[in-house]
């Protein structure tokens, strides 16, 4: 195994974000110099983060990233990622684990808007609440997250899973409005409550477990599930997904 460990250094200003979509397992494998940018300076790795690595493999499976200190302003981190491992100890910026096609990233911290953006595989575990468009598309595509899965232990924001074609969600906590929005397939799954879920679904599953707040008359209750009741739809959209709610919890728009 090898462990590469990027601590943040003090930043004149904390405030500009940093674009690091070069922070994967494979990157990590030689000797080569690597960059990121902090605003719209170019910088070389070693200028914005401490760099320790531990071990010397040949293979991205075997490889842990570390980040440390304040990387909350840092995006695009595990971008493109198909294997390894990326571990974040505090909080983490934008667009964490775009594109990803396996390994594993772990955020013990909050994620900022758009994680796993259009993800097609590997799997990603937040500790903390997740900002909006978790697992969605970006704007202008129509197909989200394809593949893999992402568990929030926290709540999660707007427009979670939008456009979602496969793979899993699971939120722990409380969703925000539009969950599930345009669902093409995969599995949603809300423990807590949410606003307006899978408006204009046409495939796939949304299960909220909590409240449901204002749901759209547009879907076609066909029985019950383990105690949960069962729709079908979004009949607006000629629809043939499932919204799964729990009983007596469901308030209508």
């Amino acid at each position: 195994m090898m462990q590469v460990t990027l601590t943040m250094k003090p930043r004149a200003k904390p405030f500009l974000p940093i674009e690091a979509e070069m922070i994967t397992p494979m990157n990590f494998i030689g000797s080569r110099e690597l960059f990121v940018w902090e605003g719209n300076k170019k910088r070389r790795l070693e200028e914005l983060f401490t760099v320790r690595k531990e071990g010397n493999v040949n293979s991205p499976e075997k490889i842990v990233v570390v980040l440390r200190g304040d990387t909350s302003r840092v995006k695009r981190v595990g971008e493109y990622m198909s294997s390894g491992t990326i571990i974040i100890e505090g909080d983490i910026g934008m667009h964490c684990g775009n594109f990803m096609r396996g390994g594993n990233i772990e955020i013990h911290g909050n994620a900022d808007g758009w994680l796993g953006r259009e993800m097609r595989g590997g799997s990603i575990l937040c500790h903390g609440n997740a900002g909006d468009y978790c697992g969605s598309g970006y704007r202008g595509e129509k197909r989200g997250m394809r593949g893999g899965t992402i568990e929030v232990m926290g709540n999660a924001g707007d427009y979670l899973g939008e456009y979602l074609t496969g793979g899993e969600i699971h939120v722990h906590g409380n969703a925000g409005m539009f969950a599930g929005a345009e669902m093409r397939g995969g599995m949603l799954v809300i423990d807590g409550d949410a606003r307006i879920p899978a408006a204009n679904m046409s495939k796939g599953t949304c299960v909220v477990r909590g409240r449901v707040h204002d749901m759209l008359p547009t879907f076609e209750r066909i029985g019950e599930r383990e105690g949960m009741v069962v729709y079908h739809g979004d009949v607006a959209n000629r629809g043939k997904g499932e919204l799964v709610v729990a009983k007596e919890r469901c308030i209508a728009l």
